[in-house]
């Protein structure tokens, strides 16, 4: 009888990718890197292990909504307190606060559990092209963004 492999967290040695967003649609962008965050281009992805990798997502600002997400597109949260909804538009929020906007995009993606949450620890998502973490050498993600 075979036996199918499951990863270990002990076992798990995490590498560093590069995410460049400039002129590629958000969603694919955060799509991508919720796959490498919860490790599902590795051959030994364990569903319920956190064996993904750390992802440094650049130019932010760069990425591109489709259609007339730009213009129509609505982010709302409650601050808490009684009647308290707040909206957002993405048309202001790209220009303010583009990072939000892909960290809320890939949270979106990620399982609403521990898994998830400890994965979206590993993303670094950054305005424009600098990044701070030449230390980790990290490699660019090669794999076609369309």
């Amino acid at each position: 009888m075979n036996s199918s492999y499951m990863a270990k967290s002990s076992e798990i040695e995490r590498k560093w990718y590069i995410i460049d967003a400039a002129g590629k649609p958000l969603g694919r962008v955060a799509a991508a890197a919720a796959s490498i965050l919860r490790g599902k281009h590795l051959p030994t992805y364990t569903p319920h292990v956190d064996c993904g990798d750390h992802v440094i997502v650049i130019n932010c600002e760069k990425a591109i909504l489709t259609g007339n997400k730009l213009q129509d597109k609505v982010r709302y949260y409650h601050t808490g307190w009684v009647g308290g909804i707040k909206e957002i538009r993405y048309n202001k929020l790209m220009a303010e606060n583009p990072e939000k906007a892909m960290m809320y995009a890939v949270k979106g993606m990620l399982p609403n559990n521990t898994v998830g949450r400890t994965s979206l620890t590993r993303l670094r998502v950054f305005k424009g092209a600098e990044h701070d973490h030449a230390a980790q050498k990290p490699e660019m993600w090669t794999q076609e963004i369309k």
